[in-house]
């Protein structure tokens, strides 16, 4: 079996005791980002699986993005990704 090169972890526990790997994250050519998806790359930057700067290459998102996406999270938790909810979590 053979394992590619990569810097950092493999895996990681989140707080809630789940594990994350680097084969639950998406895709790299993700074009349609569902709450779910975004909930994975935000966790996976957090927990360290992955840089900030990994993210935005690969998934060539710009950072004000990703760093409105954490912000969601933080704020309102995951329900605060999704598009139809916007509004309801919008601050003005």
């Amino acid at each position: 079996m053979y394992l590619r090169k990569v810097d950092g972890p493999r895996a990681v526990t989140l707080a809630d005791g789940t594990v994350l790997t680097r084969g639950d994250l998406p895709p790299r050519e993700t074009r349609r980002w569902v709450a779910s998806r975004k909930l994975v790359v935000v966790r996976a930057v957090e927990s360290g699986l992955l840089t900030l700067r990994e993210a935005l290459e690969r998934y060539g998102l710009s950072e004000e993005e990703f760093t409105s996406w954490a912000e969601a999270v933080r704020r309102h938790g995951a329900p605060a990704l999704k598009v139809t909810s916007l509004q309801k979590f919008r601050q003005n």
